[in-house]
């Protein structure tokens, strides 16, 4: 059964909410404080991963998933760090001094951290999927 536009952005909204609150929250715990772009471009990102299963079969091995959303995080902090940091100048972060950055924008160790978000954000949008609205049960095989 197809649901109805105003469903489906209620749901989008939720979910984006609930991205951009835990990202931010996550960037207070790390770095003792964020910008509210971070929580805009944590929402986005969450709905981007969490899409993943719904444009991509179930049984796509969890490992594809991560490595997957880890480019599209890792693309879309090199993106925003570009248009926020050095474009405008806003300097909410900068990885210069860390071995192996570009444009002091994205850098090898984030990536890595990348990776772990990823798979955070992949599986809790499964579940709150599934509790929230009844969508289909999460089930993962890694490999």
């Amino acid at each position: 059964m197809k649901k109805s536009a105003l469903h489906q952005a209620s749901k989008a909204l939720v979910l984006f909410l609930f991205g951009a609150v835990l990202y931010a929250a996550i960037e207070i715990m790390w770095r003792g404080y964020t910008h509210w772009t971070m929580a805009a471009l944590g929402g986005l990102l969450f709905l981007l991963l969490g899409g993943l299963n719904n444009w991509l079969p179930w049984d796509m091995p969890l490992l594809w998933q991560i490595i997957i959303g880890t480019a599209i995080v890792t693309a879309a902090e090199f993106v925003a760090g570009c248009i926020l940091n050095l474009w405008l100048g806003l300097g909410i972060w900068d990885y210069s001094n860390l071995p192996g950055n570009i444009f002091g924008q994205i850098c090898p160790q984030f990536t890595l951290a990348w990776a772990g978000l990823s798979l955070v954000a992949i599986v809790l949008d499964d579940y709150i999927r599934y509790w929230l609205w009844g969508d289909e049960r999460p089930h993962y095989k890694f490999i």
